[in-house]
């Protein structure tokens, strides 16, 4: 069935691939909105203590600077599976059927090199910073009040190999959907009205009586 996220889902394997990294991605998601909500409490705790108390919170921006991995990163897996990260549809909005799979396949592997590349850096940069020969593991820390920063920075490749997972699905969707030239194909994000969300919804249904 399709999902608001104009998502399609049916019984083959790579629909339950697509099902089966769907609630990390959301996990991940929440992580990340609970980064964004806990920093209006540290703001407020900062504020309110520079003012009713001459001592605003110790090490606020390093705690910011902690939490941005998370914020920034961590639901972008997510978004990808949706279709919601910012892209330019300019082009690819006006195109139909295989040209339209094409472009997307190729768009979709071109992330996914880029991501690899930047899994690779992020795993060396976090494997820097990380040694448990020292205190807290980490070879070294935030200026104010010595937060470790190799948590942060697992954050990264962490987040990145997640999204490389689901490019991977997408890129077998595409190219599923270019060699059988499929009008709507699973696992990938459509760009769909609501009639023809609700078109392709009665006529999946259709196809399991």
């Amino acid at each position: 069935m399709a999902s608001s996220a104009s998502v399609l889902e049916d019984s083959s394997l790579l629909s339950k691939l697509d099902r089966g990294l769907e609630p990390i991605e959301r996990f991940m998601a929440l992580i990340s909105g609970l980064a964004i909500f806990s920093l209006m409490f540290l703001a407020a705790w900062s504020v309110g203590g520079r003012k009713f108390f001459g001592a605003p919170l110790m090490g606020y921006v390093d705690y910011i600077e902690a939490a941005m991995p998370l914020i920034a990163i961590m639901g972008i897996s997510w978004v990808q599976r949706d279709g919601t990260h910012i892209r330019m549809d300019i082009l690819v909005g006006n195109l139909k059927g295989r040209v339209l799979w094409l472009f997307e396949l190729i768009s979709v592997l071109l992330i996914l090199v880029l991501m690899v590349a930047l899994v690779w850096g992020a795993w060396a940069h976090f494997d820097r910073s990380f040694d448990c020969a020292r205190p807290l593991c980490s070879r070294d820390s935030s200026i104010d009040i010595g937060l470790p920063t190799w948590p942060s920075k697992l954050v990264v490749p962490v987040a990145f190999g997640v999204l490389c997972l689901r490019l991977v699905i997408q890129a077998i969707g595409y190219g599923r959907a270019f060699v059988l030239n499929l009008e709507a194909p699973v696992a990938v994000p459509l760009n769909l009205s609501v009639e023809e969300q609700a078109r392709l919804e009665a006529q999946q249904l259709a196809g399991h009586d």
